[in-house]
């Protein structure tokens, strides 16, 4: 048997507005900037849902009835549900009816898409327990599964991922840790005993996400048969391949007139024509075999840019110290029991912001750029650190008054 185990993430960040210093004291409203403007939640979330969420999740639907064993899984943020439940509940309604066919899995992660697990483990535990009760609320669906954001990733991570009875947990399939060994079969973490790990192929999956439309590559345009070349040869290296990556791939980042959609529409067809070949949910990729390795990562690895390390958010300076100061509010707004208050401070902790302030240059620093809503990596950290300071305004009134 030859299995594709599909997952794509789904997340839109809360972005903060244009925050000025003379907002400090004053306004209160962070997240609401207006509709035109390149910071406006609202006016993005409805383009990316005519362009990618509607047809993309029409389109998997439609496979999901046409073939019985066609399967995908998916990861949404808390701060895409909300938005959902404000601008498009219909794709709320759509990945229900999905979850129902039991042909899609929903996968555990963070509910504010944080790197909370590397500043605060009881906000990190806090989160995605928070995420699991949404989930379950909109789904009926309880994870199985465990994605930590950005896909970051290490030893401490599975151990923490066993103890709460998760059956796998996902990661980067990076070469340098991979060394000779695929990234097509099932590991155990080093530390664990029964947590599955499963390993991102990263050149097939980036194929599509990042260099399907790339007229200067040079195996562009990228065919379904070519692909399907691609996948025969890698199941020469084990017979699970683990496609990891944006939901937002299809439409947004790869807009349809590359023929991103019928690419897709093509090659789960394709893929299913070829005897004993399947899709597989992560759960069920997990239960295919045992660990043929053990794998470890003592250091934290990503699914971003060539270091793949946190070095996209957390290595120049601004992002050290506006991570630090927001966290460094934690037990104090807690101990406020103001929900309003405890809210904010949460959205300010989504990993977005500070992937806005990265400083890097050449092709990393191109996609930086790209994905920020701020006209430079200065500007987000202006304005961001305005925010905190009204954040502390706010809590030392409530302090004040008790």
């Amino acid at each position: 048997m030859r299995s594709i185990c599909l997952y794509l993430h789904m997340h839109q960040p809360t972005r903060y507005r244009e925050y000025s210093i003379f907002d400090v004291s004053n306004d209160s409203n962070y997240f609401n900037a207006d509709y035109y403007s390149r910071q406006s939640n609202e006016r993005i979330f409805k383009k990316v849902t005519e362009k990618s969420y509607q047809p993309m999740l029409g389109l998997i639907e439609k496979n999901l009835h046409q073939y019985p064993n066609f399967k995908i899984s998916l990861s949404i943020t808390g701060t895409w549900l909300e938005q959902a439940e404000k601008w498009a509940p219909e794709l709320l309604e759509t990945i229900r009816r999905m979850v129902k066919t039991g042909q899609v899995e929903i996968i555990g992660e963070t509910y504010y898409h944080s790197l909370s697990y590397y500043y605060d483990l009881d906000e990190f535990n806090h989160q995605v327990e928070a995420h699991a009760a949404k989930i379950k609320e909109l789904f009926d669906f309880v994870p199985k599964v465990f994605r930590n954001t950005e896909l970051a990733y290490n030893d401490n991570l599975a151990k923490w991922a066993e103890e709460r009875g998760y059956q796998g947990i996902l990661a980067e399939g990076w070469d340098k840790i991979l060394g000779w060994r695929s990234p097509n079969y099932i590991y155990r973490p080093t530390g664990c005993k029964n947590i599955k790990l499963l390993l991102k192929n990263y050149r097939l999956s980036d194929d599509i996400a990042f260099r399907f439309s790339d007229r200067s590559w040079n195996e562009w345009p990228l065919t379904v048969s070519k692909y399907q070349s691609w996948l025969d040869m890698e199941c020469l290296r084990g017979n699970l391949i683990n496609l990891f990556m944006d939901f937002e791939t299809f439409g947004e980042h790869q807009w349809v007139d590359t023929g991103i959609f019928d690419f897709f529409d093509q090659l789960i067809s394709s893929w299913l024509k070829v005897y004993d070949n399947n899709f597989l949910t992560v759960s069920e990729a997990c239960n295919l075999m045992e660990p043929v390795d053990e794998i470890s990562m003592p250091e934290t690895v990503t699914w971003a840019d060539t270091e793949r390390d946190l070095s996209a958010w957390l290595s120049n300076s601004m992002q050290k110290s506006a991570m630090r100061t927001l966290y460094d509010l934690r037990e104090r707004i807690l101990k406020t029991n103001d929900s309003k208050l405890i809210s904010d401070w949460r959205f300010m902790t989504t990993s977005d912001h500070p992937y806005s302030m990265c400083t890097k240059y050449w092709n990393d620093g191109d996609v930086h750029a790209y994905f920020s809503a701020y006209a430079s990596p200065y500007e987000s950290f202006m304005y961001f650190m305005n925010v905190v300071r009204d954040i502390e305004y706010r809590l030392s009134l409530f302090e004040q008054q008790k």
